[in-house]
Order: structure tokens, then sequence, then C-alpha cells
């Protein structure tokens, strides 16, 4: 008996999704073990369109989480509602992807609430001719946010996995970042100045780095405060005469490690 082409594909996705699910609970299999697998599957047997549950989640998570509330930059909108999040989340969580609250990505990091991402990405009021750089490229969803909205876009991540991850994971799906392994505590010398400066992880302090690699006129968002509770999202403008401070909302980070972490003792 013959089976039409598609619905093979299908049957082969799904045997190998629970295969790689059912070793995953053994601690087998990751993420991308489930990702090759299927992209093997797609590229022998031809392209299957992006599952209609994860489109309908994302257009959902635009109307409700973000337009609902007061995200009101189109750039930010069009950029949140193309990006396919549940690809920048864990294999185990995806079905979480488009929820409005932040998700494991391993070693104790997270992915930010969709809802912060946009909020911080529009704070920075940029445009497709600024360079920005990013402190903390975690899962690599954010970066993929700024390069769409960005001329470059720069980021550093301390964990060497989770950079490597994002990196692969950019590159997959075709998002122009370009990513360091390295403490982002001290930015990234070599493409300084940048018109905007994104820090997804708290201190209690803004990193002297950052601010000199600042343009003067440009926007810095941090979360800054306690980095055990609660911190305020704060915006950094950079003037001739130093920096002007804006409070923007309350916000709950991971901490930044490294030298952060050494002067936060």
């Amino acid at each position: 008996m013959m089976f039409p082409k598609k619905l093979l594909v299908y049957v082969l996705i799904f045997t190998a999704i629970s295969a790689c699910c059912l070793l995953e609970e053994k601690g087998d299999v990751r993420e991308s073990t489930v990702r090759a697998t299927s992209s093997t599957l797609l590229n022998t047997t031809g392209a299957i369109p992006e599952n209609e549950g994860y489109m309908r989640a994302r257009k959902e998570m635009v109307e409700s989480q973000l337009e609902g509330r007061d995200i009101y930059d189109k750039r930010v909108l069009d950029a949140m509602a193309s990006i396919p999040r549940h690809e920048f989340v864990p294999f185990s969580y995806r079905y979480m992807s488009y929820e409005d609250h932040p998700l494991p990505i391993g070693y104790g990091q997270t992915i930010s609430q969709p809802y912060i991402i946009a909020l911080m990405t529009q704070s920075l009021q940029l445009d497709d001719s600024v360079r920005v750089l990013e402190v903390g490229t975690g899962s690599g969803y954010q970066a993929a946010v700024l390069s769409e909205l960005c001329n470059e876009t720069y980021s550093v991540e301390i964990i060497t996995e989770l950079a490597s991850r994002a990196n692969k994971t950019l590159e997959e799906l075709g998002y122009a970042v370009d990513v360091k392994n390295a403490d982002g505590y001290f930015g990234w010398e070599e493409h300084a100045p940048y018109d905007a400066i994104i820090v997804t992880c708290a201190a209690n302090h803004i990193p002297p780095p950052l601010v000199k690699q600042l343009k003067e006129g440009g926007r810095l968002v941090i979360p800054l405060g306690s980095i055990r509770y609660h911190q305020t999202l704060t915006l950094v403008k950079k003037t001739g005469d130093g920096v002007e401070t804006e409070y923007i909302t309350g916000v709950r980070f991971v901490p930044m490690t490294g030298e952060a972490m050494k002067r936060n003792t």
C-alpha cells in the first residue's frame, strides 16, 4: 500500500521526535538531537511548513501580551510576530514558548518573558542604521529580535555552551548576529562605539566599560538593583555631561556573573 508523500513525512518526523522524547527523559538526548533528526528528514523528503499551532500562539502573544499592554513600536511588533521563538527554547519547554513568562534554557539561565523583551527593545528606539550590543546572549532570541531592527548586532555571552548553541541557532535561522564568548561586563570594544546597548542580566551598578563604549546620545537599558531579588529596569542616556537615568518598571533577572559578581561582593 502506498502512502501520500506528505503523510509519510509527518509519520517519520513524529516517530523520530517521539523516540527522542523517550531518550530525553533518561537524559540521553538534547534539543539539538531532535532538531538534527527532523532537519535530516526534511532535507531528504521535502520541506514542511511551520507548525500552525506555533503560528497561532505567536500571533496571540503579540496581540494580547504586547499590543494589549504598552508595546506600540510597529517594527518591534512585526519582528516578534515573525521570529520563531520556539526555536530558541529547549525541546521539553517548547509547548510553553509563547506563554507570558520566562523559561529555563539551562546553566541557570532563562529566556525572558516576551513582554520584557519587547519593552527593553522598544526603549532603545532603534532604527535600521544603528549598531547595537547585547550583553548576555542566552538563547539568542533577543539577539534575533535586535538583528531584525538594526544594521549591526553584536552579542556577548559568558557561558561557553550557551554562546555556542545560540550562535548555531542564529546561523541556522539566518539571523545576522556576531556572537562572542566573553565576559560582557567589558563589552566588545572592537566594534564600539554603539548606538544602543541592552543588558539582559542584573547588576547593582552600570558597568563603566559599557558607558564608555556607548555613543554620546546613545541609549542603554539594564536591570539595576539587588542581584538576588528584584531590580529596576533602567534606561541610561549618555550625554556630553555624563549619563541620565530613567525608571521603566520593576523586573527580576538572573544576575550578571564574571567581573560584575566580583564587584558585588
